[in-house]
């Protein structure tokens, strides 16, 4: 009689979940020991979200950051679900999706990311757009694309938080409206980029200043309505007119994630030991926005794409070193750098010693971008479009 396979079951595609499944079929199995590795996805794309931005000023295409999983998974041996997960039993360890089968597992992947809160303010649900999908990206672009056509001599755009996500869309943006847009940033804190190194804190507010972006520091958002945003500073409401306000403050776990039987905190991460593990079952994993993971050294470990990037590593590791009887290694976190995008051909490098900004860092953003897309196959069309491209147009 053949015996059965063990099955890894990864939930989410993103950084953390597609990684991590490349990196199991990457391993040394023997042929007994090789399990079934299914990958649930509710987008039929993976997204390469630090690149983003790039669809807004047409600087890339979304096939270049938005590759189907299909196309990245053959030949694999994956299996890909596009489906949405609707629950999770852990005690049958069993997934069910939403109009879809019931998948049981052997080891269990959650790297489903989180969500932007929109609930923290009046009117921000029905009144403000986030910037963390493909699907929001589009729909940012339609709306740009109406305001644009329209006979606004202005276009107003408020931008909620002053991080990195925040600081971006304020460059990019402005770098495609030109003269006819009026940006405000706004942030709670009496600076912007509050955790991120100073040269990039001051290449920023550089960038921002050459743009004309208003950027309001220590000031609350009060409500968000159709065409204007209440903003409160050292106790007076001032309410702005606005075409359109975009939110990029913060992150929250899905309501499935809080509502597993699992050891969370306060803010609902699942708490993981530093084998990345959970606390009170040793069967799941779990990593990127939803996890809160305190490295080997003690650390706790960011949520960043570049962190999530270094876990799957680990995971798919520590999986396979579960199933065929080996040690589990604890998560050792390298901080690698930071880029940040300031506007079109304009970025910044801080890490590894070196600090550049402007036409070098973009070009050192783009490398190590490219160098981290999923298969080689996607960084060969990639790279070969990004050289040709700039032929093409002067040709054309």
């Amino acid at each position: 009689m053949t015996e059965q396979k063990s099955r890894i079951c990864i939930l989410g595609g993103g950084f953390g979940g597609l990684y991590t499944a490349l990196r199991l079929v990457q391993l040394d199995w023997k042929e007994s020991d090789k399990p079934e590795i299914v990958l649930i996805d509710k987008d039929d794309r993976f997204l390469f979200s630090p690149l983003l931005y790039e669809l807004l000023t047409q600087e890339m295409e979304s096939w270049e950051i938005a590759p189907l999983y299909q196309d990245l998974l053959q030949n694999t041996g994956i299996r890909f679900y596009q489906g949405t997960v609707s629950g999770i039993d852990t005690d049958e360890k069993r997934v069910e999706l939403l109009n879809g089968p019931e998948i049981t597992y052997d080891r269990l992947v959650l790297a489903m990311g989180g969500e932007t809160p929109l609930t923290m303010v009046p009117g921000a649900i029905s009144h403000s757009r986030t910037f963390r999908t493909l699907a929001d990206a589009y729909a940012l672009e339609e709306k740009l694309r109406i305001l644009e056509e329209s006979d606004k001599e202005k276009i107003r755009i408020a931008i909620v938080g002053g991080g990195y996500s925040g600081v971006e869309l304020a460059c990019k943006l402005s770098d495609r409206l030109g003269d006819r847009g009026r940006f405000r940033l706004v942030e709670m804190a009496d600076g912007i980029l509050r955790n991120s190194p100073e040269f990039n804190r001051e290449a920023a507010k550089k960038a921002l200043d050459e743009r004309g972006v208003w950027v309001d520091l220590e000031t609350r958002v009060e409500s968000i309505a159709a065409d204007t945003i209440s903003l409160e500073y050292k106790g007076v409401v001032d309410e702005i007119p606005v075409d359109l306000t975009i939110w990029t403050v913060g992150t929250k776990v899905t309501p499935l994630v809080e509502n597993l039987p699992v050891k969370h905190n306060k803010q609902g991460k699942i708490i993981t030991t530093s084998t990345l593990q959970l606390v009170d079952n040793p069967d799941i994993f779990a990593l990127g926005d939803l996890a809160e993971t305190f490295d080997a050294e003690g650390k706790q470990v960011p949520t960043t794409a570049q962190a999530a990037f270094q876990q799957a590593d680990y995971v798919g590791w520590n999986i396979w070193a579960s199933l065929t009887n080996r040690p589990l290694l604890p998560f050792r976190y390298q901080h690698l750098g930071e880029f940040m995008s300031l506007g079109v051909d304009n970025a910044t490098l801080t890490g590894l010693g070196l600090k550049m900004e402007g036409a070098f860092g973009f070009v050192a953003r783009r490398a190590a971008y490219l160098y981290r897309l999923p298969t080689l196959e996607h960084k060969l069309k990639v790279g070969f479009n990004w050289l040709t491209r700039p032929i093409i147009e002067a040709l054309s």
